[in-house]
């Protein structure tokens, strides 16, 4: 999380850099040089984060396909569809012939990302793990559309307010926090995942936070030994049960003061600029946990 005197330098240093570039040449986020002679015309994005950032980068016909759950913003569910983020359809990306694709490494099909490479297609890694990655993002998107003054104008705002939201929430005191991804079996998030940074940010600490795996599989025991001051759940479609679930474990401090929580997932999972109206909700609720 960056202080204010630290995003003051990162705004002025980084969007120096920006606006002296004379070629089209960016660092995406497996620190791979993706260089192009002149702003592309055609992009397809392997998932629904690097979609959101596209249209937060200033895209408008160049995107040419995307992946299931490429809801947002509204024009985004008009793009048309190869495949999800689990695997793609390889003879309508070659038939659409894009200048680029924005890749997602934990996501997308390693053995068709590679065979795309092998064709010849430029592949962009989009894996913002901080808040900051997310505007640098936006500003290397709009660069490879051709779009720089806008998209640096929304990064700009994106951290600016990030900025604000800091100074609002921070020095709060902690509360510990267990992140619910999954019912059956339980699935949690540990510290590489970008929803752990939303906790952090507000003050919270996720209690399986160290844990090795990215998405672990925990047990209720492992939970009620822990007995978190609140229980969030990233709640979809399908999941309405979900909070009500948890009323069969009364002696969890969490259930007993009524501090279970849900969270429109999208806005804490995925990596784009809706995550400040997650961080929002998030630290609206701790602040909850913190009043009672």
């Amino acid at each position: 999380m960056a202080k204010s005197l630290n995003l003051i330098i990162f705004l002025g240093l980084f969007f120096t850099h920006v606006l002296s570039a004379k070629t089209i040449e960016i660092i995406d986020d497996e620190q791979r040089s993706v260089k192009f002679n002149k702003p592309v015309t055609k992009v397809v994005s392997l998932s629904p984060h690097a979609t959101e950032l596209l249209f937060a980068a200033g895209v408008t016909d160049q995107l040419v396909a995307t992946v299931s759950y490429s809801d947002y913003p509204e024009a985004a569910k008009k793009i048309p569809r190869i495949g999800s983020a689990n695997k793609i359809d390889l003879e309508s990306i070659i038939k659409l012939n894009p200048d680029v694709v924005i890749a997602w490494k934990s996501g997308s099909p390693a053995a068709q990302i590679k065979k795309l490479t092998q064709l010849g297609f430029k592949i962009f890694y989009s894996e913002p793990k901080q808040f900051e990655d997310i505007a640098r993002n936006i500003v290397n998107m709009g660069k490879i559309l051709g779009t720089s003054s806008y998209a640096e104008n929304k990064a700009r705002e994106f951290l600016l307010e990030l900025n604000l939201l800091e100074n609002t929430y921070q020095n709060r005191s902690k509360v510990s926090v267990f992140y619910q991804v999954w019912n059956e079996p339980i699935i949690t998030i540990n510290k590489d995942h970008m929803i752990t940074s939303v906790i952090e940010f507000c003050g919270g600490e996720n209690i399986y936070g160290e844990l090795p795996s990215r998405a672990p599989r925990i047990g209720i025991e492992s939970i009620l030994n822990e007995d978190p001051d609140a229980i969030i759940i990233g709640m979809s479609d399908g999941r309405s049960d979900w909070v009500e679930s948890w009323s069969k474990w009364s002696q969890l401090k969490a259930v007993k003061n009524m501090h279970v929580f849900d969270v429109n997932a999208d806005l804490i999972v995925r990596q784009g600029t809706r995550v400040l109206e997650g961080i929002k909700v998030v630290c609206s609720r701790l602040d909850e946990v913190r009043r009672f």
